[in-house]
Parts: structure tokens; sequence; C-alpha cells
């Protein structure tokens, strides 16, 4: 695979709560995806360098758009008064990344200009380590 841009090669699909995967990826601004590993510090005394251990793993996701009533609204507005895992499935350049998601908030913002955007914040759910297929 060639080194490419993030322009117009991602897919971006989020359930609903009902468990229904939603096409969002016209709705979305812009995403950050993290997979990190916990580490746990080893080092004896008798080291003159760090020794770590890897530990969990994890994943969050903050995805951010523009506000639409029939779409990206429908997938994210039961976040306040549900508690379902949410399947966010995101392929970058034929790779994919699907992990099972808690969305902790549903964010709305009306700007001094009149922008209505919106921010979704959320974190691994299931205990499943997050794998790039």
């Amino acid at each position: 695979m060639s080194k490419a841009s993030g322009l117009g090669q991602t897919t971006l699909s989020v359930d609903d709560a009902s468990g229904t995967p939603t096409v969002i990826k016209n709705d979305v601004t812009n995403w950050q995806m993290s997979t990190p590993r916990g580490v746990q510090d080893i080092t004896g005394v008798d080291k003159s360098a760090n020794e770590r251990l890897l530990l969990l793993a994890d994943c969050s996701v903050t995805l951010n758009g523009v506000f639409n009533a029939s779409v990206s609204h429908l997938v994210f507005r039961t976040v306040p008064s549900t508690s379902v895992n949410r399947t966010v499935t995101q392929t970058v350049n034929g790779v994919t990344l699907a992990p099972e998601i808690l969305f902790s908030d549903y964010q709305l913002t009306r700007s001094d200009s009149g922008e209505l955007t919106w921010s979704a914040p959320g974190s691994l759910a299931d205990g499943t380590v997050p794998t790039w297929a």
C-alpha cells in the first residue's frame, strides 16, 4: 500500500441505538480515533534506562460534524437516554477498524456566527482489543 491522504478515501458509519449502521461520513467534518495501550514502569533501581510492560488496550473516538436532522442527529440523539454499545466502522484507504464504542456525550454548539455543529466522544465498550483489518 502506498502513502495516501485522508481525502476521499474514508468511509464512516455508526450504529444507531437499535444497532442499525448509518453512514454519516457526509456530516462528519473531522474525527479522531486513538488506540492507546497502558504502560507499567517496571524499572529497577539497578537500571540506567526505563523498563516497561504493555498493559490493556483501549480505544477512543471523537467525531465532529455539521448538524443534520435527518442523518447524524438520528444516530446520536439517543446518546443521553440510552446505554448501548455502538459499532463505529471506519475504513481508510482499504483498512478497517470497527470497535464497539460507548458514546458518553452528544454536544451541540451554535457559534456566534451561526454554525450548528456537534461533537460525539466515545470510549471502548466491550473489552475487545481494537484491531485494524
